[in-house]
């Protein structure tokens, strides 16, 4: 079985069996396919430490980032041990590798007055502005991710119980409770769609005008708009607005755990970031308004 095999056999698996989305699993394709051709005069099997080292220098003097060399060799590393679970390798050459360090970049959220001005900038008196508004609101409410929003669809919300199911990372599931603000918008936006929802072969709640399912591009396009008439610089990203979600409930003295289980974040430490942005901005307000500050 050739290197190309292997490889497919590999995102089959990802596909399948971890539930990973078809981006994540371009993305993977893309990197294996970017060490293979580095190595293209080797074969798999006589891939070593060496040459992973090697690799990974490689991409160093490229200018690449940190983080982005970090993820294409975590990328080398899963496909490695997969080959020697499947027992094609006696060896992970990855694994005995060391990474650049990477630090942890911080969110930047939009205050919740910048988060107010942005979600009344969609004229909701016609049906894009109507379809933008629902979107901006659900989204700010539950806090879910771009790629979660535009692929939601219509049996996944119970406006009678005010919640969403998502469907997040590796085919997990979360109940996420979308506030009244957001259910008013729905219950708007579906007493006009209704019939074109239900009706429709895909289902989504959310389409173009042309029916077609709303790519991640387009909603960030739409944002970056309303973004300017509202005069918010720089121009903020969709997932800005999952990071001002978590970081305003952790200013409302929300508990961590519960914003770890409403973001879908497997590990507590990858929500605890927040809580730094959440100190910084108490810090700015003890400076502002304490007579000592």
């Amino acid at each position: 079985m050739d290197d190309v095999d292997l490889l497919d056999q590999f995102l089959s698996y990802l596909r399948l069996e971890k539930g990973l989305s078809s981006h994540s699993i371009k993305a993977y394709n893309t990197d294996i396919n970017q060490f293979l051709k580095f190595a293209e005069t080797l074969g798999l099997s006589q891939v070593n430490v060496q040459l992973a080292n090697r690799y990974i220098h490689s991409l160093t003097d490229s200018g690449l980032n940190t983080k982005s060399i970090a993820r294409k060799i975590s990328a080398l590393r899963h496909f490695f041990l997969y080959l020697q679970k499947s027992k094609v390798l006696a060896k992970n050459p990855f694994l005995a590798t060391s990474l650049p360090k990477t630090t942890r970049s911080i969110p930047k959220p939009l205050s919740e007055q910048q988060v107010e001005l942005l979600l009344k900038q969609p004229d909701e008196t016609n049906p894009l502005g109507l379809r933008d508004r629902t979107m901006l609101e659900l989204m700010y409410a539950t806090g879910m991710r771009v790629s979660e929003l535009v692929g939601l669809k219509f049996n996944q919300i119970n406006l009678n119980q005010g919640v969403v199911r998502i469907l997040g990372k590796g085919g997990k599931e979360r109940l996420i409770p979308m506030g009244e603000v957001a259910v008013d918008w729905l219950t708007v936006f579906l007493s006009t769609n209704r019939q074109k929802i239900q009706q429709s072969n895909n289902a989504y709640l959310f389409t173009s005008q042309k029916g077609s399912v709303i790519t991640r591009q387009a909603f960030w396009y739409r944002i970056k708009k309303y973004a300017k008439e509202a005069h918010i610089y720089p121009l903020p990203s969709p997932h800005v607005l999952r990071h001002s979600f978590a970081t305003h409930l952790l200013n409302h003295s929300a508990d961590l755990r519960v914003v770890q289980l409403l973001l879908g974040h497997s590990d507590l430490s990858t929500t605890q970031i927040y809580t730094l942005v959440a100190k910084e901005k108490l810090k700015q307000l003890h400076t502002k308004h304490h007579p000592r500050g």
